[in-house]
């Protein structure tokens, strides 16, 4: 109040705590929407994209994913004492590479499988991809868990890069019911910001808000369960330096896709910002953006992470 003014008899309207509010250190995923909303999204990226038909099939995919996890309701939830257990000892508790996967997740397989026939796809399933399906289905139980291993481990055999796009799909709806049955408030970030803090997996890419409590905030989205995280802007999320980081984008796009590069480590990850675009989606808008990630290869970087879905690049 400047010096001579009459203080205000009106009531309070602010937080009387005051201060500075803190962001969620975590986000953990809704299942009922997580593919859905991705599945829209791609189908809206999809129009007058170079791209058109592979967006619009994985446009399918994704609602396929979306079925898939809603039959999941069955699925246990995670053990309390494991839980905590792992998160005491700073691990994630839905390890991809050590978790023991209930048999409920090749039923999301199957649900994908199925959907050549009459289901999200359509007509829209190239020969190729139908034949892929038509082998996984006849594959036995053993093969495919040995296949759902090699992906979680990053070992998978390049004659089984097709079918794993399906079984990486499968898991991805099976691991984000999972990390939706958890309580954030059980949870904590791991000492390895760059990872998962529910399974320990990196990133597909990150989102800068523009609304909420604690807009501008940068939230890294599970490449594997869906979990986002906070992580502190303009720090390389591959080597944790600060020095190098600088933003490369497409000269002409609405800005809403970038690609945060560090000198020092000589990598990059997909930024994706509300200001530019409310709708952004994680998994949808790393899709269809392949593009600056072709532009930014040539320069020189490379991906922090794969996107599970695009296991050639």
């Amino acid at each position: 109040m400047r010096q001579g003014e009459v203080g205000s008899t009106a009531s309070w309207i602010g937080n009387p705590q005051g201060g500075v509010v803190a962001p969620d250190p975590l986000i953990l995923p809704d299942p009922t929407v997580r593919f859905a909303a991705t599945a829209a999204r791609l189908r809206s990226l999809a129009d007058g994209h170079p791209m058109a038909d592979w967006l619009r099939f994985m446009a399918g995919l994704a609602q396929a994913q979306h079925d898939a996890a809603s039959t999941l309701g069955a699925l246990a939830a995670p053990d309390a004492d494991l839980v905590s257990q792992a998160v005491e000892a700073r691990m994630p508790p839905l390890a991809a590479d050590g978790h023991r996967r209930d048999p409920l997740w090749r039923e999301s397989l199957a649900i994908l499988l199925d959907s050549s026939d009459d289901g999200p796809f359509g007509g829209s399933v190239p020969a190729e991809a139908r034949a892929v399906m038509q082998s996984l289905r006849a594959r036995g139980v053993p093969a495919t868990e040995k296949l759902a291993d090699d992906f979680l481990s990053g070992g998978v055999a390049p004659a089984d890069m097709g079918a794993a796009l399906y079984v990486a799909a499968a898991l991805q709806a099976y691991f984000t019911c999972l990390a939706g049955r958890l309580s954030s408030a059980d949870l904590r970030l791991l000492p390895e910001r760059g990872l998962c803090p529910c399974c320990g997996s990196s990133p597909v890419s990150g989102v800068v808000t523009a609304s909420g409590p604690t807009p501008g905030t940068r939230y890294l989205h599970c490449s594997l369960c869906s979990t986002a995280w906070n992580h502190v802007r303009a720090v390389c999320i591959t080597c944790g330096k600060s020095r190098a980081v600088s933003l490369l984008a497409i000269e002409g796009d609405s800005g809403a896709v970038k690609a945060e590069t560090c000198g020092d480590c000589r990598s990059y990850a997909k930024m994706l910002y509300q200001l530019q675009d409310m709708k952004v989606d994680p998994v949808a808008d790393d899709l269809a953006s392949l593009g600056l990630d072709l532009l930014v290869a040539e320069a020189g970087w490379s991906r922090h992470a794969p996107n599970p879905l695009l296991l050639l690049r």
